[in-house]
């Protein structure tokens, strides 16, 4: 049965119980008892009876056509303000997100068996889990991005282009189809309708996500791994008792020792500094 044909069903049995229900409670009035298909003959207090009583019978019959519809579209929307800082955030599968301003990720609560997809609109550095099983597919408006596991940027703009800090990725161009395979320092460029790499010259666009970072309600230990990989100087280990604590933040070229300071306090925890490693644990 089509779609059309099972609309058409359930309008036909909602006309039905609508004029069954209608008669029962004597809002018909009609010739010989014998009401022609589609006429009727009410009062306007009864018309607006009936009128209120074809509402709700509309509006169950579409809250439950949208419920089937809903049921598959089951996506989360991650957004960030114009101008703002780089908003993080860590997927299901340890996959940490970077989105500057004005972007937006859709993605689903959890990803498929055979693969991780999300949409992407905007620009945004990418730092994937590694998962042969389950290939990561970013789709943005003009090309499809498939990794298994690495990290690049992103410009969802004119011209589109992708730069990949490390690992290799995929690029497939929507239009035509035509795809390129970008490896470690270069970059994939898509300009008037050419799709080509080169070598990458913007160096500094990886480090930019990190001049001023805002965490909301994110893992320690995730917040850890964002701050070890924007910086290399001081290691952070987090200790298993406190790894799952949430906490917001926000920081803007502060030093990973006042970061963690204003982390301890904050969640009322401490930490230990030996030599370039800093351990944060309960405090005893």
């Amino acid at each position: 049965m089509t779609l059309k044909e099972n609309n058409n069903r359930i309008t036909d049995q909602a006309w039905n119980k609508l004029y069954s229900r209608l008669e029962e409670d004597g809002l018909l009035s009609d010739v010989d008892n014998k009401p022609k298909q589609g006429t009727f003959h009410m009062t306007p207090l009864k018309w607006a009876a009936a009128i209120a009583v074809i509402s709700i019978c509309l509006a169950f019959a579409f809250i439950g056509r949208q419920s089937k519809q809903n049921h598959t579209i089951d996506m989360l929307t991650l957004s960030n303000d114009k101008d703002a800082s780089t908003l993080v955030s860590t997927l299901e599968d340890g996959s940490m997100i970077y989105l500057s301003g004005s972007a937006s990720l859709e993605y689903p609560p959890r990803f498929a068996d055979d693969k991780r997809e999300v949409i992407l609109s905007g620009d945004a550095y990418f730092d994937i889990s590694k998962d042969r099983k389950k290939p990561f597919i970013i789709n943005t408006e003009k090309a499809t991005i498939q990794v298994l596991g690495t990290a690049f940027n992103i410009k969802d703009k004119d011209p589109f282009s992708i730069s990949v800090k490390h690992g290799e990725v995929k690029v497939t161009e929507k239009e035509n189809g035509k795809f390129v395979f970008v490896k470690a320092g270069e970059t994939a460029m898509l300009k008037a309708g050419n799709l080509y790499t080169m070598q990458t010259s913007d160096i500094e666009q990886f480090a930019k996500y990190f001049n001023s970072i805002h965490f909301k309600d994110q893992r320690l230990e995730d917040i850890a791994r964002v701050l070890n990989t924007y910086s290399d100087s001081i290691l952070i280990e987090v200790a298993p008792q406190v790894k799952d604590r949430l906490i917001t933040m926000s920081f803007s070229d502060e030093t990973k020792s006042d970061i963690v300071k204003y982390i301890c306090m904050a969640l009322n925890i401490e930490f230990i500094q030996r030599q370039n490693t800093i351990f944060i644990t309960n405090r005893k």
